[in-house]
């Protein structure tokens, strides 16, 4: 098998067919057929998409298994057997997907892509057979598999046979998963039906391409069947992000780092030689200033103090954020995604409160929805998947309180990440960065060592909802922060923190690059403590941990 000749360049001159803007047809060859007026990303051939992402000289081709061409012996107007003779004219193509081994970007890799000229890109027994073995490559070989997809759905002529692939190649997924191979979709435009029903949308990282259209029925099937116009966008990429459903929408010109990127984090990290840590964690609570309960609240709570994304650009190193929780939607109050901490890959997930007032509202000032704990979920499956560690910064005032909030389940998304928290089999570092606000920081935070910044608080509830409904007066709040205890001090003294991580003299918010070096030294530090434990130890440690509170148990560290 060889990979399909590339089409002849674009004409001299090329229309676009959404903006109908003309582009010189060398120039759209080299802005990767995208239209430089409007952004329309052109349809790609297989030949053309493994040209564009996979590193010259390293592509090698998977043959096809063999299978059967016409089980169903189907006739419409033309015998089966002739459409695909027709289509292998056309394309030079032997079925709807052309699977290869190759590097991207140095990252080794097998690709299935699928080319939407031959017959649709309809899933048959082929397509499903092709899909199969690339998997089983990528298990064989431990190489992440790359998946592009371009499909209006299952096969007709085929039959049931057809819809029989949906079921393959999804099982073919979850043995990935089983293995823990690394596996990322690129959906193309359009991806419907059965492909967008198995494999398409069971990757580890589902990325489109801008204006991409991804659904299980076509807008016109569904606008027949239920007699309603669908909102405008409806269906596209864009769509499905602000949703939920995708973690990313990254132009064509982006492509390539971005899934070096993520191709990097299946690689295995070795620690940088970095210089020695210049930080000297605080485990003593006595070593830490008393400090009026006013000023411990006034300073977690401080409008300037560095947010998780301000530590997650200063301390993380090719970070990539992941979005969305393939269920319901995408909370702006937790983010997260794969970067480097020391040349280690890592899983970063955190609660952004944001920085001005814009931002803030946007973030829900850092209050999560029950989609927010199911990303995390998510990205804590993932690692565990990769056996990647996980750090969470924690800055919030809790979990979201409203109506919206509980109807979509918010008790039950927080109870089921503690409880998928407490037996993740990776290293685990939870650091209260600012405000630690109730089960909302929690939900974040069980974890095998968990730090708080000298200028950060935790409390089961806020001093003003402890006021009120204690002592049934708001203005009783510096009482009732002192009495709760809240401060890096007191949570060092109960042991609810196992250390303290230094700030600035001043406070974080007034020298934030330093501020962050120290995060980054002590979440180094604090990795390799536990980096080299075994996973069922992790786990036991970790609940003995928790199980602790309360008892007369010594700490453990």
């Amino acid at each position: 098998m060889t990979v399909s000749t590339l089409p002849p360049p674009a004409p001299e001159w090329v229309s676009c067919g959404t903006c109908r803007g003309l582009t010189y047809g060398p120039r759209f060859d080299r802005d990767l057929r995208v239209c430089p007026g409007c952004g329309h990303h052109s349809r790609l051939t297989a030949g053309q998409r493994i040209e564009q992402l996979l590193d010259p000289g390293s592509v090698q081709p998977l043959e096809p298994p063999a299978v059967s061409e016409d089980p169903l012996g189907f006739v419409d107007s033309h015998p089966y057997p002739d459409r695909l003779r027709a289509a292998r004219g056309t394309t030079g193509l032997a079925e709807a997907v052309t699977c290869v081994t190759g590097t991207l970007m140095g990252h080794p890799l097998v690709a299935a892509v699928m080319d939407f000229r031959f017959l649709g890109g309809s899933l048959g027994v082929g397509v499903g057979a092709a899909i199969t073995a690339a998997a089983e490559t990528a298990r064989d070989t431990r190489r992440p598999l790359l998946l592009v997809t371009a499909s209006g759905g299952a096969r007709m002529q085929e039959g049931a046979l057809a819809l029989m692939q949906m079921a393959k190649t999804s099982q073919a997924m979850a043995e990935l998963d089983e293995a823990g191979i690394l596996t990322i979709c690129l959906v193309t435009d359009p991806t419907y039906g059965g492909v967008a029903a198995s494999f398409a949308t069971l990757g580890d990282v589902v990325i489109a391409e801008p204006g991409a259209r991804i659904g299980f029925a076509g807008r016109r099937v569904i606008e027949q069947t239920i007699g309603h116009e669908l909102p405008e966008g409806f269906q596209t990429a864009e769509f499905l992000l602000a949703r939920g459903l995708l973690d990313a929408v990254v132009a064509r010109s982006a492509l390539r780092p971005t899934l070096a990127r993520l191709l990097a984090a299946a690689a295995p990290g070795t620690p940088a030689a970095t210089a020695p840590s210049r930080v000297r964690l605080v485990r003593d609570p006595a070593e830490l200033p008393v400090r009026e309960a006013a000023d411990v609240v006034a300073a977690a709570r401080h409008p300037q103090r560095p947010t998780t994304l301000d530590h997650v650009a200063q301390v993380f190193d090719d970070f990539l954020e992941l979005r969305g929780d393939r269920c319901s939607g995408d909370c702006p109050a937790i983010v997260g995604g794969i970067g480097r901490l020391d040349g280690r890959p890592v899983i970063v997930i955190g609660t952004q409160k944001g920085r001005d007032t814009a931002e803030r509202i946007q973030r829900n000032f850092g209050m999560a929805l029950p989609e927010g704990y199911r990303k995390a979920a998510r990205l804590m499956r993932l690692a565990a998947k990769l056996g990647l560690p996980v750090v969470t910064l924690v800055d919030t005032p809790g979990a979201h309180p409203g109506v919206d909030a509980e109807e979509r389940g918010q008790a039950w998304a927080i109870a089921e990440t503690i409880r998928l928290m407490s037996g993740l089999p990776v290293p685990v570092v939870a650091v209260v960065t600012g405000e630690g606000g109730s089960g909302g920081a929690l939900a974040l935070a069980v974890a095998d060592r968990v730090l708080a910044c000298a200028g950060a608080m935790y409390s089961v509830i806020s001093p003003e909802g402890c006021a009120a409904i204690l002592w049934k007066d708001p203005a009783a709040a510096p009482r009732a922060a002192a009495a709760l205890q809240i401060g890096s001090r007191d949570l060092l003294r109960h042991g609810i923190v196992d250390a303290v991580v230094p700030e600035p003299p001043d406070g974080a918010h007034e020298d934030p690059v330093t501020a962050a070096d120290l995060l980054r030294a002590a979440l180094i530090e604090s990795l390799q403590e536990i980096a080299a434990v075994a996973a069922t130890d992790l786990v036991a440690r970790r609940r003995r941990r928790f199980r602790r509170f309360g008892t007369e148990e010594s700490r453990w560290r």
